[in-house]
């Protein structure tokens, strides 16, 4: 039997992630870190950039010595304003180091979005309305910000990815590696440099997460590797024993999310939120924002940080091909897929190509000629219950939402632009639909068995409360479906 490839089969996923090669960007796929950078962020920066650190470690609401700092005093606009000379040329004498200018990416985003949304922060702690935040981001943050972005694939704004949260952790110590109680933020804007904070555990929650996409990398590129070979029903061992890996990795994935709960309290989420909305489709930006000296001094607008940015379940959607409604909700979570970094993005549209190519879903669930009965069951299962696995992170994800925002705010739209009620569950309604119509092509109960039975059960009374949930919330706030 033949090749099954349709689609070019070479993408460079990385075994090694080559930790010293600073000529490669800070974020490239690997079976070993997954989606994580390739080494640990770097955490120092030349002295040149002297001035931004010393305004970055003022910067944070209670500061690494415990001291009230700018954003508590409302005093970072004047440092900006007055202490930060434009750092643009010290930048180029590095532009081929890609992971420090990874690092200056990360530290300007953060400059960038505090001082934008320095004004929303005074009113929310009055009480207030968000109101307006700066709509022009000075030239000495705007000009630096724009050509790191530039060098490393990223937009000029902060993202979840290559800014705030993965690259954006340091190992309290080093031998012990990336465990959970040994990781500290680098930067923060509210008390996250205390690892017990909410805001810290906030963020060190996703990247505990994404530390286990190693294995999720690997199985998918084993079950193309499989596929594509040309052995036909004489490899479906192996494609199983990749889909069973990925199955066991977003297993860790959502036992890990749901630490979230106690490491980040719902009720202190909004104090720290203020910072990390983006300038698309916000009441505080309406007309997005000037790079000063930029883009023809034209208002910009980018979505920003959001979980959605994570390539964990964009591969999951690519690899499991879960078709998604054509509306306007999927429209942004499209969009959302451009703020990651390159390599990830290439990665995922790949992911996409091949599996469609190699016609993978088919392979799973209807197998070939010949075919063993039983491991071709197997496969059906282990395909119902990925499905499974990315429900229950999606289900999380809208109960997060729900507990930490729209219960305690009023504010329409989620930090990347998205509207807070309708968004996740178009994503989570489809998934939902995808594992019912797999579970009746496959037989139902007596095709699939016991397990899988209990597990449609589950999903078909949660979309009940789901739908029930949505009505309510958009009821509440006359918000239309």
């Amino acid at each position: 039997m033949g090749s099954r490839d349709t689609v070019t089969p070479s993408f460079r996923v990385l075994g090694d992630s080559l930790p010293d090669d600073n000529s490669l960007p800070a974020f490239m796929v690997s079976t070993s870190r997954g989606f994580l950078p390739r080494m640990d962020p770097i955490v120092s920066l030349p002295a040149e950039f002297d001035p931004l650190e010393s305004v970055l470690q003022r910067m944070p609401i209670k500061t690494a010595d415990g001291s009230p700092g700018l954003l508590a005093e409302s005093k970072l606009g004047d440092a900006v304003h007055n202490e930060l000379p434009n750092l643009t040329s010290a930048m180029d004498r590095y532009k081929d180091n890609l992971p420090l200018m990874n690092a200056l990416y990360r530290d300007y985003s953060f400059l960038a979005s505090a001082y934008l949304l320095e004004p929303c922060h005074e009113r929310f702690v009055k009480g207030e309305p968000y109101g307006l935040g700066r709509q022009t981001l000075p030239s000495n943050v705007a000009e630096p910000i724009a050509r790191c972005a530039e060098i490393c694939g990223f937009k000029p704004f902060m993202e979840y990815a290559g800014s705030y949260a993965l690259f954006n952790y340091r190992l309290e110590n080093p031998a012990v590696g990336l465990e959970y109680s040994n990781i500290r933020l680098i930067r923060a804007f509210e008390h996250g440099l205390d690892p017990t904070s909410s805001e810290a555990g906030f963020v060190l929650v996703h990247i505990d997460m994404v530390k286990n996409t190693g294995p999720l990398v690997a199985g998918t590129m084993q079950c193309f590797e499989t596929v594509a070979s040309g052995v036909g029903e004489a490899g479906r061992g192996d494609f199983n024993s990749g889909m069973a890996d990925m199955l066991s990795s977003m297993k860790r994935i959502n036992g890990v999310m749901e630490t979230m709960w106690a490491k980040s309290r719902p009720t202190e989420y909004t104090s720290f939120r203020t910072f990390i909305f983006g300038i698309t489709s916000q009441s505080m930006f309406p007309d997005g924002v000037v790079y000063e000296g930029l883009y023809d001094n034209k208002p910009q607008s980018f979505r920003g940080e959001s979980g959605a940015n994570d390539s964990i379940i964009p591969l999951m959607d690519n690899f499991l091909q879960i078709p998604m409604p054509k509306t306007p909700l999927t429209e942004i979570l499209q969009d959302f897929r451009e703020y990651r970094p390159s390599n990830h993005k290439a990665f995922l549209q790949y992911a996409r190509e091949r599996s469609l190519g190699l016609g993978v879903k088919g392979y799973a669930l209807v197998g070939e000629r010949g075919c063993d009965a039983e491991l071709l069951r197997q496969s059906r299962c282990l395909w119902l219950e990925m499905l499974n696995q990315v429900r229950d992170f999606r289900w999380r994800h809208w109960c997060f939402a729900r507990e930490y925002i729209l219960k305690r705010t009023s504010h329409p739209t989620a930090t990347g632009g998205s509207p807070i009620v309708t968004w996740l569950p178009n994503q989570l309604q489809a998934v939902l639909a995808e594992m019912e119509a797999v579970y009746e092509d496959a037989g139902g109960r007596e095709g699939l068995g016991e397990k899988a039975a209990d597990i449609m059960e589950a999903a078909m009374r949660q979309r009940d409360t789901l739908t029930k949930e949505v009505d309510k919330y958009c009821n509440e706030r006359g918000v239309s479906q």
